[in-house]
């Protein structure tokens, strides 16, 4: 702390000695041509009277510049300058009349002037200096010594003169003593105000720290709910930088808080909770987040509401686990009632197609009942699919991991894609794949089923055409990342809610493929996020770890981000 008042003690007087410097050159100059000025109306050149003066000033403040350059004696080069100024005034007063000189006045503003430069000790050196120079050069004249007395002065009289010359020395002493007395004061406002700024300054310090280090988000906005300030913790959570937020709507995150912000305000009372409230937004890459926040007034020095500070923290997580707890809840009940339904389901249905099977055979081909029993033939076959699909999802095998090429597996799907009986005419199939391989430890046959699954169903939301876009890269994370994008019919904000959902369909199917997508993508330990809209298509991005997951991982993966 000393060092550092002492550094800025020192900046603070170089930086007057500048102004010493200036000003002193300044004044000068504004002499000169009043004098000039003055005395040419009244039909006499005064210039080579006030020249010589000037050009030392000049010379003396080139003086000065260099020495404050080249030299850190700051404070004995002040009192020098003040020195060197008292002989100038006194040369001026000596040369002019002495007592009747209109320079005398110079003498003042030098004792003021030391007082805001020096200090009040110095203030009172510089008025006792000020009063030896002016009386010594009013007796040397008065007596003679170095010129002859004007007329003035000896008309009036040598007690009359002395009792001047005193008048005189008496008010710059005065003049001293005040100026030292205002010196001290400012010295010590001084000390005061660098005090109370530096605690300000350490408060304010210690109030950044403290909201930087808030593990929640932390956001403060006007009465209009525009962001004024977005703590660390807030960008971490949304992805947005504070620069790039600040002075904008704050329902960007929280959606409309108009209403909210009065209803907060006016509970904002002691020993009552903040009420707590949830929105949905999303982050500079585009995913979804669950926020859950809480509004609090912000209060002025004097008690007005100037603002409100929201807090707020990440819940996708937290939702996520509760929605993922309750469709393994879910599962489980399908899984054990898959068992005991499966063969009681099946055994009859495949003795019911065989027994049709040899009716069919005994039948004509273009008869009525030829072409019921077909129908009841097709719909055996599709109540079948229904079963296997329901079994796969309830009784999922273990997974087989491998090293697999991501976007070699994904050519072969599309491949085997473009030449099944779903893709009409009107259909545009296309694949993005990097040139080199992009292996990670999967599944083979799981993730061809994820691929298959999610193409057709983007298929089946095309009936009339469209485009269906494969992209494959690793993002940021060191991830892979796939993604599918077509240009269907798009899905409304329930419908990608339930999404994943057992015998939730959107295009008509069994509404299992997709929650099979979920589960294999789970147990790979990768997340899953939905970007839809109606009328505009549908684009579901999955993200799997580069390496093989643990058992752990695995159970804190399946994360679902739904983007409307």
């Amino acid at each position: 702390m000393g060092l550092h008042d002492a550094v800025e003690r020192r900046y603070s007087l170089a930086q007057k000695l500048w102004w010493l410097i200036l000003g002193r050159l300044a004044a000068a100059l504004l002499l000169f041509f009043v004098r000039v000025v003055w005395v040419h109306g009244s039909g006499q050149r005064a210039w080579p009277q006030m020249l010589p003066a000037l050009l030392i000033v000049c010379g003396l403040s080139l003086l000065y510049t260099l020495a404050h350059q080249s030299s850190r004696t700051l404070l004995l080069q002040t009192r020098v300058q003040f020195v060197v100024d008292i002989m100038l005034a006194t040369w001026l007063v000596w040369s002019t009349d002495v007592i009747h000189s209109p320079y005398i006045a110079l003498y003042i503003v030098i004792i003021a002037a030391s007082s805001l430069f020096l200090g009040s000790r110095d203030a009172v050196v510089i008025s006792v200096a000020c009063a030896v120079a002016f009386t010594a050069s009013a007796l040397a004249v008065l007596t003679g010594f170095s010129q002859p007395a004007t007329r003035d002065l000896l008309a009036a009289g040598s007690a009359q003169t002395i009792q001047s010359i005193g008048l005189f020395d008496v008010a710059f002493l005065v003049v001293g003593l005040l100026s030292a007395r205002l010196a001290e004061r400012q010295s010590r406002s001084d000390v005061r105000l660098r005090a109370a700024t530096q605690s300000l300054a350490t408060f304010r310090a210690l109030h950044e720290r403290i909201v930087q280090s808030i593990r929640s988000g932390l956001v403060t906005t006007d009465l209009e709910g525009r962001i004024y300030t977005f703590n660390a913790a807030a960008e971490e959570i949304t992805g947005y930088k504070e620069a790039n937020v600040r002075g904008q709507d704050s329902s960007i995150f929280f959606g409309d808080i108009k209403e909210i912000i009065p209803t907060s305000i006016e509970s904002a009372r002691p020993g009552e909770a903040s009420p707590r409230f949830e929105a949905d937004c999303l982050t500079a890459d585009g995913l979804r987040l669950r926020l859950g926040f809480s509004v609090s007034p912000l209060f002025s020095e004097i008690g007005d509401t100037t603002g409100t500070v929201i807090t707020f923290q990440d819940l996708t997580k937290i939702r996520t686990l509760e929605e993922t707890s309750r469709r393994q809840d879910r599962l489980a009940a399908i899984g054990r009632m898959a068992a005991s339904i499966a063969h009681e389901i099946r055994n009859p249905l495949a003795a019911m197609r065989g027994s049709i099977q040899m009716l069919r055979a005994d039948m004509d081909g273009e008869s009525a009942q030829t072409e019921l029993m077909e129908i009841i033939l097709r719909e055996s076959d599709r109540l079948n699919r229904i079963i296997s699909d329901f079994l796969s999802y309830a009784r999922p095998r273990s997974i087989i991991q491998s090293k697999v090429d991501v976007g070699e597996l994904l050519k072969q799907t599309f491949t085997l894609l473009r030449h099944s009986a779903e893709i009409n005419g009107s259909h545009v199939i296309k694949e993005e794949v990097p040139g080199s391989p992009l292996l990670i430890s999967a599944d083979s046959e799981q993730l061809q089923q994820v691929f298959w699954n999610l193409a057709r169903n983007a298929l089946q939301a095309m009936p009339d055409g469209g485009t269906l876009e494969a992209r494959v890269k690793t993002n940021s994370k060191e991830r892979l990342r796939i993604a599918f994008s077509d240009t269907g019919r798009g899905m409304s904000q329930e419908q990608v809610e339930r999404l994943f959902e057992p015998f939730s369909s959107t295009t008509g199917g069994t509404g299992l493929g997709l929650s099979i997508v979920y589960q294999i993508i789970r147990d790979h330990g990768g997340t899953i996020n939905v970007r839809s809209r109606e009328g505009e298509g549908t684009t579901i991005t999955i993200d799997l770890p580069s390496e093989s997951p643990t058992q752990e991982e695995n159970a804190r993966s399946g994360k679902v981000k739904v983007v409307m």
